[in-house]
């Protein structure tokens, strides 16, 4: 189904609220995968009562099979209510509570998050060059791929883009076997809470050669066709669901993936960011959409 939009009004509110979680909870992961259902994506969370007082254990959706890392035993979460008579589950994994020293930050790690957000900033003027859209499509079919939003730019044509969750970030983007020499010897004043690299993809590599995301592969590939063959638009945007990153990057854990990333802007495909904060009260707030990229490595 086709969305014509109206839009109220150019210009960003501070603190703009782009989502909501429905009837947030937090929570604490006892075990993943759940020892009550042997699914991936299941886990047993304690459950804590509005006071603190009162816990019970819960059977919990996490909707990414690795969540990167961050929905692990002892994980503090935050979770949305299911209403759904047909659902295993009475609630999901949205949020991870990332600490680091006395510092917080709360990571979006339900991917599906990031096309609800677009969809937001779609209607809210917040993807830079995609302001005053006409009108978008969800979930459209080109090639052999299925993307996330087809529409009509404000100058009447058309755009294709799809869109990528961006849970990580560290002070280093490297393979993890590398990653903890080069922690080690980074100077403390380079290790800033709230400077770090945004980066994806990140996964499970069963070797060095592999690729961690032979769909996210599939889809900038696919856009350069279109960007070559057509006339659209054609944009990848990755949405940063964390504030504590001031650059983002494809990893360098996926040398194939970030060659085409980097080839792809090249021939055509318009690469963009979205970065987010989350607060305690499940809200999601816009933060900016000039996040600087890195594509190439510097010299």
């Amino acid at each position: 189904m086709q969305t014509e939009i109206q839009h109220s009004s150019p210009m960003r509110e501070v603190n703009q609220v782009l989502y909501q979680i429905p009837q947030p909870v937090q929570g604490t992961v006892v075990k993943r995968p759940s020892a009550q259902c042997k699914s991936p994506y299941m886990a047993d969370v304690m459950m804590f009562s509005e006071s603190g007082e009162t816990a019970r254990e819960i059977l919990a959706h996490t909707p990414s099979l690795g969540c990167c890392g961050l929905v692990e035993k002892n994980s503090q979460v935050i979770l949305s209510t299911v209403e759904s008579a047909t659902a295993k589950s009475s609630h999901r994994v949205e949020l991870s509570i990332h600490e680091e020293g006395e510092h917080m930050e709360i990571v979006g790690v339900n991917p599906k998050l990031s096309e609800v957000i677009a969809e937001e900033c779609l209607k809210q003027n917040c993807i830079d060059g995609l302001n005053n859209v006409h009108s978008y499509k969800r979930e459209v079919t080109f090639l052999n791929s299925r993307f996330d939003f087809a529409g009509i730019d404000e100058n009447g044509r058309e755009f294709v883009m799809e869109i990528k969750t961006v849970p990580l970030a560290d002070y280093v983007d490297a393979p993890k076997k590398e990653t903890k020499k080069l922690l080690k010897e980074l100077p403390d004043d380079q290790k800033q809470f709230n400077k770090k690299i945004a980066y994806f993809p990140d996964g499970y590599k069963k070797t060095n050669t592999a690729l961690v995301s032979p769909r996210a592969l599939k889809h900038i590939q696919e856009l350069q066709e279109l960007a070559e063959t057509t006339d659209k638009r054609c944009i990848m945007c990755y949405m940063v669901q964390r504030s504590d990153a001031t650059s983002f990057q494809p990893s360098n854990i996926d040398p194939l993936y970030k060659h085409a990333v980097q080839t792809a802007w090249k021939n055509g495909v318009e690469i963009k960011t979205v970065q987010v904060k989350w607060d305690e009260t499940g809200r999601c707030i816009f933060v900016r959409n000039d996040l600087p990229i890195n594509l190439f490595d510097k010299k």
